[in-house]
């Protein structure tokens, strides 16, 4: 059976690489094969990606919507767009669940012109500038002109001292992190020139994708009992994880939603985060 991905590149249908990306929604294997069975009696040849994906999703979402929002994890990152703001308010959040202080969107001068830096964190005094490369389209990747780019950024703005978390501190290490993929050029280059990558699916160990596993830090654009808009709102009103709004139930009083509504997020939102 042929089918055809998001870049319209045809490939054969593989039932494991279904069944994997399905057991990471935390559903049982008993469940899994169960929605693997009715998807198979649907498929035909040349039936897209997206169009599994949408049955396995609705499928899940019968069983139990943490499931289905989990299912939808990478998804849910390409939500907080559309040019990343969001995206990076994220970043920083992931890097405080580590323990590091953290700051966002600064400028900071260099030796020879001024740069708008997503991020930067701190632990242990040492210092690194964080560059998020959003795409808000699954196939989009980041090629080997990207740490090229960012790396005269750092070499410019290494040297100097500059005013973030006290005066006089110095910028040590350059991180890009991205929610798609990094090309092997781009891989290749960055651990040449000792810049750190991360993405969704590298490193093999501790990417993106394990970060968010391990910490729990679902962004709320994953539930599946909010609607796009009142995702949008939560966001605004500084609420990007499903953490946070467990900790201020009250912002779902301030997006007006009904009591019985504000039931069913909770109760998603309460086992999504008791997954692990």
């Amino acid at each position: 059976m042929k089918i055809v991905k998001h870049s319209g590149n045809i490939v054969d249908f593989k039932r494991e690489k279904l069944r994997n990306s399905l057991l990471k929604s935390g559903a049982s294997k008993n469940i899994v094969e169960d929605v693997i069975s009715q998807i198979e009696k649907q498929l035909y040849e040349g039936i897209s990606t997206k169009k599994i994906y949408k049955l396995a999703f609705g499928l899940l979402k019968k069983n139990a919507n943490a499931h289905a929002a989990r299912y939808n994890l990478r998804a849910a990152i390409q939500l907080l767009g559309p040019a990343g703001f969001f995206f990076e308010k994220y970043i920083a959040k992931l890097f405080q669940s580590e323990e590091f202080e953290t700051l966002t969107n600064l400028s900071l001068q260099g030796n020879c012109v001024s740069h708008e830096v997503d991020v930067v964190v701190k632990k242990n005094n040492v210092l690194t500038m964080i560059e998020c490369k959003f795409h808000a389209g699954r196939e989009a990747v980041s090629d080997v002109k990207v740490p090229m780019y960012i790396l005269s950024r750092f070499n410019d703005l290494k040297p100097l001292q500059h005013n973030i978390f006290q005066k006089n501190d110095t910028i040590d290490n350059c991180y890009i992190i991205t929610n798609n993929r990094f090309t092997s050029d781009a891989i290749k280059f960055a651990k040449c020139s000792n810049i750190n990558l991360l993405s969704w699916d590298y490193p093999n160990n501790d990417n993106l994708r394990d970060k968010i596993d391990n910490n729990q830090l679902y962004p709320v654009t994953c539930l599946t009992t909010l609607t796009l808009a009142e995702k949008d709102r939560l966001m605004n009103l500084g609420i990007i994880l499903v953490k946070e709004l467990l900790k201020d139930t009250n912002c779902l009083k301030s997006i007006d939603l009904s009591p019985n509504r504000i039931k069913n997020v909770i109760r998603e939102a309460s086992e999504l985060c008791k997954y692990i």
